[in-house]
C-alpha cells in the first residue's frame, strides 16, 4: 500500500492548489469574511508557516456540489496552468452517493484525471472518503464508499501519490467533528483534517489530529430523536428536494481562487 506519511521532500511545497468539491471549499467552517475556510485553507496556512512571509502561493479552486467530470473539466485545467508544487485532488464523492453509480467506473475516470494532473504539477495528494457508519443518510453507502477507497489507494500506488486517508482518521467519527447538516465537517473537524494532511507530507504539527475529544454527557433517547427530527426537517428534506429538481448547491457559486494564507492566518488568529 502507499506510504501515507513519508516525507516527499526536505522542505514543504512552495505552492499549493486545492481541487474538489464542498469538502475542499470548506463548507461547514464559516470564515471571518462571510465565506468558508475549511481544511484546505487551514492546511495552506500550515504550509505557509514553513516559508518567508508572502512567498507561499495558494489557490482554492474547489466548488461545492461538483461531480467528478465537472471538476475535471473546470478545475483540473486551471490547476495544470498554475503548475504548483502540490495539488490536493478530492473528487468523486458526490458521484458515489448518487443512486446507481458504479464505484469501479467512477474510479477509472478518477485515475485518468490523476494521470493528467501528474504531467503538469509537482505532487498530487489524493483523499479517501470518510467512514459513514455514523451518518444516517449515508450509512447504507458505507460498502460502496469503501470500494471506491480501495480504488483510490490503488491509484495512489500506481502514480506515487500521498494519501490523505479520511476513513482511518478516527477523531472525525465524533459528532462534534461535523456541522449541523451531518454532511460537512465542523471547524474543528476541518482543523483536524488539515493537521493530518500536514502529517501526510511528513511535517511536524502542533497538535495530534487524532487526539481524543473531551467526554460528552450521555444523551437520552428522546433528545436523540428530537435532534434527528430537527435535522431531517432542516437539512435532509431540502437536500432531497435539490436532487429531485436536478439542482446543485454549487450552482452560481464561484471558487475562492487565490487566497493569501498570511492574511487568512491573521484573520483566524484575531477570531480566536
Amino acid at each position: 500500500m502507499a506510504d501515507d506519511s513519508t516525507p516527499l521532500t526536505s522542505t514543504a511545497p512552495g505552492s499549493y492548489a486545492a481541487v474538489g468539491d464542498s469538502f475542499s471549499e470548506g463548507v461547514g467552517d464559516p470564515g471571518p469574511d462571510g465565506g468558508f475556510v475549511g481544511w484546505a485553507d487551514r492546511f495552506a496556512v500550515l504550509l505557509s508557516d514553513r516559508h518567508p512571509e508572502h512567498t507561499f502561493a495558494y489557490t482554492n479552486l474547489a466548488i461545492r456540489g461538483k461531480l467528478l467530470d465537472q471538476i475535471v473539466a473546470d478545475q483540473v485545467p486551471r490547476a495544470k496552468e498554475l503548475a504548483p508544487d502540490l495539488v490536493s485532488f478530492c473528487a468523486g464523492g458526490n458521484d458515489i452517493i448518487r443512486p446507481g453509480t458504479d464505484p469501479d467506473e467512477v474510479a477509472e475516470r478518477f485515475e485518468r484525471a490523476v494521470a493528467d494532473l501528474k504531467e503538469s504539477v509537482g505532487t498530487v495528494m489524493i483523499t479517501t472518503g470518510f467512514d459513514t457508519r455514523g451518518v444516517p443518510v449515508l450509512r447504507h453507502l458505507r460498502g460502496k464508499i469503501a470500494t471506491y477507497n480501495a480504488h483510490v489507494r490503488a491509484v495512489a500506488d500506481r502514480y506515487g501519490c500521498p494519501v490523505l486517508d479520511l476513513w482511518s482518521l478516527k477523531s472525525v467519527q465524533d459528532r462534534r467533528a461535523w456541522d449541523g447538516d451531518r454532511l460537512h465537517l465542523s471547524p474543528e473537524g476541518h482543523t483536524r483534517v488539515a493537521l493530518r494532511a500536514a502529517q501526510v507530507l511528513g511535517l511536524d504539527v502542533p497538535v495530534d489530529p487524532d487526539q481524543p475529544w473531551p467526554p460528552l454527557p450521555p444523551r437520552g433517547t428522546l433528545e436523540v430523536r428530537r435532534d434527528d427530527i430537527q435535522w431531517a426537517r432542516e437539512y435532509l428534506v431540502p437536500w432531497i428536494g435539490r436532487r429531485l429538481r436536478g439542482e446543485s448547491s454549487g450552482d452560481h457559486v464561484s471558487a475562492k481562487g487565490v487566497v493569501d494564507p498570511y492574511v487568512l492566518k491573521s484573520q483566524l488568529d484575531s477570531a480566536t
